[in-house]
């Protein structure tokens, strides 16, 4: 398997950054255009996996819709183009099979297809009840009232928004529940807010109503996700000056947070014209235990967690549920991780069963030339890299899962001073 070293001489990081496209943006827009009258322009769409993907397979799907024969349509490893696809294919006339990776088969889907079976879609599992792959004929839906558990993923939620406005009498989702990923269905309302919609959200209740999508021009904000990594490299420097362009201080993303969760590592964040300029300020770290929910927040969870271990902080850390199910089982494989450097974690369960992790404080060590493992995770790689900061060299296997998010990671590590060598 191809791996790459990354090696990095002093402590300090200087350069500026153009972080890629949000994909969350992107996929939301490339559905709602898919369901308006006319076309509309999108600048600065993500060239990630997940995105190219999308518009693959939508483009497929304008080829074949109506068409009596079936068409197979392989979603890979992206669980919000699955998600979305599953929504949007249950109201466009034609047959369908929707399948992905092996570890797509292994990513719940029920909640979703239970919510559109009550709408009269017409979905049938070809395997594992509750799981992809999927058949789809699809139908005419009826609007209603439908209750959706938002405890697994709010994927669920935005992807039956998405295709409210366009169910005769519209949709009203009731929320069962706490909801994970909240600010994702944010966005989602944002997002058909600014293209006519007028949706409400009342306490637990997400009204649609019946319309159509009015056509406008847009431009996709920059990604807070990706910008993660970049704050955890801050926060394992000795001193920092870098900016990343195309963040937006007043953002539809949630994960813009992480300004505020970075000053107890003392990264300090200025927001300019081009985006936001992060700086590191010398001194010691609070004393004191880390605590953060990230039910929320769960793509940030990694940088920050690591954040946490490699600096030595105690942390504390809940609301990792969703983790489980993403690409890999990112609470046992931070976990592996995090055993290479000296730190036990431990992973335990709240009252209401949601996984939660301790880090204690500790002193890691950082043996030059260690390899990371990345369990086909592009957050884990990403997460990783920056520890060269601290090791002065370490090797990461399958450096090309970057792609599925962010493409020109390496490029940009290397462009604040890391060196990279790829071996086949």
């Amino acid at each position: 398997m191809e791996t790459i070293t990354i090696t990095k001489r002093g402590k300090g990081l200087k350069g500026t950054i153009r972080l890629p496209s949000s994909k969350s943006i992107s996929n939301r827009l490339l559905i709602i255009r898919a369901l308006s009258s006319a076309d509309f322009p999108v600048e600065n769409l993500s060239d990630s996996d997940d995105t190219l993907l999308l518009i693959e397979l939508l483009k497929t799907i304008s080829e074949r819709q109506g068409e009596a024969s079936m068409t197979e349509l392989n979603t890979a490893n992206a669980g919000t183009v699955m998600r979305f696809l599953t929504a949007y294919l249950s109201m466009v006339p034609g047959k369908w099979i929707l399948t992905g990776s092996e570890r797509m088969k292994q990513r719940p889907i029920g909640i979703l297809v239970d919510g559109l079976r009550s709408m009269g879609a017409r979905i049938d599992y070809l395997a594992r009840l509750g799981y992809p792959p999927v058949m789809i004929h699809g139908t005419t839906l009826k609007g209603k009232e439908i209750i959706v558990d938002p405890g697994i993923s709010s994927q669920f939620v935005s992807a039956l928004m998405l295709i409210g406005p366009k169910i005769p009498g519209g949709l009203i989702i009731h929320l069962s529940g706490q909801a994970v990923s909240f600010p994702y269905v944010n966005m989602t309302i944002g997002l058909l807010k600014d293209f006519g919609v007028h949706v409400r959200h009342e306490r637990s209740r997400i009204i649609i109503p019946e319309s159509d999508y009015i056509p406008c021009s847009c431009k996709v904000e920059s990604d807070w996700s990706a910008a993660a990594f970049w704050y955890e490299a801050a926060a394992l420097s000795d001193h920092a000056d870098i900016t990343l362009e195309g963040l937006q201080e007043k953002s539809l993303q949630g994960d813009s947070v992480i300004t505020a969760i970075f000053r107890i590592f003392n990264v300090t964040s200025e927001f300019t014209d081009r985006g936001v300029h992060l700086s590191k300020s010398t001194g010691p770290l609070k004393d004191e235990i880390l605590k953060l929910n990230f039910s929320d927040h769960p793509d940030i969870a990694p940088p920050v967690m690591t954040a946490c271990a490699l600096t030595g902080m105690h942390g504390s850390f809940s609301g990792l549920k969703s983790l489980q199910i993403k690409e890999t089982d990112r609470l046992t494989a931070l976990k592996n991780e995090y055993e290479k450097i000296g730190i036990m974690a431990e992973t335990y369960t709240t009252g209401n069963l949601i996984p939660a992790v301790e880090i204690p404080c500790s002193n890691p060590t950082f043996p030059p030339g260690l390899l990371i493992n990345t369990y086909g995770d592009h957050r884990m790689a990403m997460t990783f890299a920056p520890m060269a900061i601290l090791s002065g060299s370490l090797l990461i296997e399958n450096p090309g899962v970057v792609t599925k998010s962010y493409p020109g990671f390496w490029n940009d590590l290397a462009s604040l001073g890391f060196k990279i060598r790829i071996h086949e």
